[in-house]
C-alpha cells in the first residue's frame, strides 16, 4: 500500500544533529523518518517541513533558507532513493522509475516577514505547502494557543481572531502561484476565513477531529464537512494527545485510535477528505507506530475495521494525490 505522509519534522531534527556533529542523515538515522524506512514502508511521496520556531529564530527568513539548503542537499545525495517534486507529473515519472517523491513544505507562514513578494522566492526554491501559523500569532494570522503553558490552554478554541488583511492576500497568493494552503494549527476564525477567501482544495495537513479528541489543534465536525465540501483533505496526526484526551496530555499514540478517527471522519463527511500527516520526528507521544517501516500495520488495522481496499487507499494516498494533481501544475 503506497504512502503519502503530509507532514513530518524530520529535516529540522537531521539539521540540529548535523550542527551538534551527530551522526545520521537522511538516508538512515535513529529519526522516526529515513530513506531506508521509507522503502520498506512503501512510501510514494514524503513532505518534508521547514520548520521555524519564532521564538527562537528573529530571522526567519534566513532560518528557512538554511533549513531548504540542508534539505537540498541530504535529498541530492541519494536520487537512486528519492528526488524533489515540483509538480504533479513529476510524481508520477518517479514512480515509473521506481523512486520516491519529496515535497518541499514550510510550516510557519510568515518566513517571508511580512514582504508578499518573498512568496515568490521560496515558490522557485521549491516549496509548494505553507502551514500559515504554528503556535505563534504572526503577519498573516493567529493559531488557536499560543505556546500552551498546560493541558488546559490545549483546549481553548480562538473563534474571533482569523487571518488579517495581509493574510487574505498571501493566501489568494498563494492560490495564484500554485502553493497549497494548510490550515493546521490556524485558529478555527482563520480556518473559516481560509474558506470564504479562497477557491481551490486546500488541507489541514496535520490534524484530527475534535469530536473523538476535544484539543483546540483537531477540527470541528463543521470545519471538517466545510473542508471536505472545497476537496479539501485532512491528515491523521500521530500525536497521543490529539489522538484521545487524557488529563495532563502526553496521552500514548495507538493505531486504535487513528483508525477511531478515520472511521468517524469518514462517517461524517466521507472517505475522500481522509489522508496521512504523521508529524514524525516532531512528536514526542509514545509511539506504537514509532518508525514509518510500519506504516502498513495501520492498513491493516483499516481492513479489520471493514474499509476496502479502495477506501484505504484513498487514505494512504489517492486523496492527497487528487489534491496535489489540481493544485501543482
Amino acid at each position: 500500500m503506497h504512502v503519502i505522509d503530509m507532514h513530518c519534522d524530520t529535516i529540522l531534527k537531521l539539521y540540529e544533529n548535523h550542527l551538534q556533529n551527530k551522526n545520521g542523515s537522511l538516508l538512515e538515522n535513529d529519526a522516526h523518518i529515513d530513506l531506508k524506512k521509507m522503502k520498506q514502508g512503501d512510501y510514494l511521496l514524503q513532505n518534508f517541513a521547514m520548520f521555524v520556531h519564532l521564538d527562537d529564530h528573529p530571522h526567519p527568513f534566513i532560518t528557512a533558507n538554511k533549513l531548504i539548503n540542508y534539505y537540498y542537499q541530504e535529498i541530492e545525495k541519494y536520487p537512486e532513493y528519492i528526488k524533489p517534486v515540483f509538480c504533479y507529473q513529476d510524481i508520477i515519472d518517479y514512480q515509473k522509475e521506481g523512486v520516491m517523491s519529496s515535497l518541499l513544505t514550510i510550516e510557519e507562514g510568515n518566513v517571508i516577514e511580512n514582504d508578499l513578494s518573498l512568496l515568490q522566492h521560496f515558490y522557485r526554491l521549491g516549496v509548494r505547502m505553507i502551514t500559515l501559523t504554528w503556535n505563534f500569532a504572526n503577519g498573516i494570522g493567529y493559531p488557536n494557543f499560543t505556546r500552551a503553558k498546560c493541558y488546559e490552554d490545549t483546549l481553548k478554541i480562538n473563534t474571533q481572531d482569523g487571518l488579517t488583511d495581509f493574510g487574505i492576500e498571501y493566501i489568494q497568493e498563494m492560490e495564484r502561484l500554485g502553493m497549497i494552503i494548510d490550515v493546521s494549527h490556524l485558529s478555527d476564525a482563520g480556518f473559516y476565513d481560509v474558506y470564504h477567501h479562497t477557491t481551490k482544495p486546500f488541507v489541514a495537513s496535520h490534524s484530527n477531529a475534535r469530536a473523538l479528541c476535544h484539543v483546540a489543534r483537531n477540527m470541528s465536525d463543521d470545519m471538517i464537512l466545510k473542508l471536505a465540501s472545497r476537496g479539501g483533505v485532512m491528515g491523521i496526526n500521530f500525536c497521543g494527545d490529539f489522538l484521545h484526551e487524557q488529563p495532563g496530555g502526553n496521552a500514548r499514540s495507538c493505531i486504535e485510535d487513528m483508525v477511531k478517527h478515520i472511521m468517524y471522519i469518514k462517517d461524517l463527511a466521507g472517505i475522500d477528505c481522509i489522508g496521512l500527516g504523521t508529524d514524525f520526528d516532531g512528536i514526542d507521544s509514545e509511539l506504537e507506530m514509532d518508525h514509518c517501516d510500519k506504516m502498513q500495520e495501520l492498513a491493516k488495522a483499516l481492513e479489520k475495521a471493514g474499509l476496502s481496499q479502495e477506501e484505504i487507499e484513498k487514505v494512504f494516498y489517492k486523496n492527497v494525490l487528487r489534491v496535489y494533481k489540481e493544485i501543482l501544475k
